[in-house]
């Protein structure tokens, strides 16, 4: 019988759907993520792996799975996949398409642009503190988004979502791309295209980055190129913390050189810069894009999909090739 891996809980109707495939061992703990020791002696006679969040399948690990046959991955990429080791072993490695978690995304990011913007945690925190009666509701003054302009750095199927929302609200919007989108785009979204990210960065009031993590996309947020944000600026980042340089925007936020960040993802997961942490106009979150029920649903189908497709003597649908990252 074949032996299925999952290093996390996952819903239960996912479970109970794999179990028709094989034989499921899923890592019980909650509270906890699985240390490498654990996941190295529980892969040991597995045949195929369920990739779970950010859990690195490094060559260690794959090594170790002296059965194994496949690994399909809750994630787009599968970025956290040794392609190497797994190309040594002649396993495939499957991600799931981006299209699934699309509006999930563009939803969750424009949550988290209100929240940062009109700081609503922060006067969530102050209530609480017992500090209404003391008249300090003045002090909580966030950013009105109609009129505002919006930067989008990566004006992909996501970058496009967000400007449908933003549109709504009445967000000029304007972005940077590696490409032009078409004129009949520009057009619907009433977007402003900038050749220079580096003229758009100094002239918006809050920058989405809904770009992925790529070589050329590395830091695409420098230091240098932070430091052209306006200090009443906000910056929000659902795509990956490594694209902006984390320490100079905690240094800047610490300065007071920058209105505000929203933050779901960092650049050392799940490390986060203390500074970060610390300050009261950053909204941090732990990754928690696709935190959905509905979303995981379907992240958990795809992941199935891609198995029983493999375990049926078929080219699974969702491979992920080292070329493609």
């Amino acid at each position: 019988m074949t032996k299925i891996f999952v290093p996390q809980p996952i819903a239960e109707v996912a479970v109970e759907r794999m179990k028709k495939l094989g034989e499921v061992t899923v890592f019980p703990h909650v509270d906890r993520q699985i240390t490498k020791a654990e996941l190295i002696e529980a892969v040991a006679d597995k045949d195929i792996l369920f990739a779970v969040g950010d859990i690195p399948y490094d060559a260690d690990v794959i090594d170790a799975a002296k059965n194994l046959k496949m690994i399909s991955a809750m994630h787009g990429a599968a970025t956290f996949v040794d392609f190497d080791a797994a190309s040594r072993k002649n396993v495939p490695v499957c991600g799931i398409p981006y299209r699934i978690l699309l509006e999930t995304t563009a939803e969750f990011t424009f949550a988290l642009l209100i929240a940062t913007a009109w700081r609503i945690p922060e006067a969530d925190r102050m209530l609480r503190d017992g500090k209404w009666a003391q008249n300090q509701s003045m002090a909580i003054e966030g950013m009105r988004l109609h009129g505002s302009t919006l930067g989008i750095a990566g004006m992909g199927r996501i970058g496009q979502a967000v400007a449908r929302r933003a549109k709504a609200f009445g967000l000029q919007i304007h972005y940077h791309n590696r490409h032009r989108v078409p004129e009949e785009t520009e057009q619907e979204l009433e977007a402003t295209y900038w050749d220079s990210l580096d003229q758009m960065l100094a002239r918006m009031d809050i920058i989405s980055v809904n770009c992925p993590h790529t070589p050329a996309t590395y830091h695409l947020l420098s230091a240098r190129r932070l430091k052209l944000l306006k200090p009443t600026a906000y910056i929000v980042n659902t795509a990956r913390g490594e694209v902006i340089d984390e320490n100079a925007l905690a240094r800047m936020v610490e300065a007071g050189q920058i209105a505000g960040a929203g933050l779901d993802v960092f650049e050392h997961e799940p490390a986060v810069n203390p500074k970060l942490l610390q300050s009261e106009r950053v909204v941090v979150l732990p990754h928690t894009a696709s935190a959905t029920l509905e979303g995981r649903v379907d992240m958990g189908e795809k992941v199935i999909i891609n198995i029983k497709t493999f375990l049926d003597g078929h080219s699974p649908p969702d491979r992920v090739h080292q070329a493609m990252l």
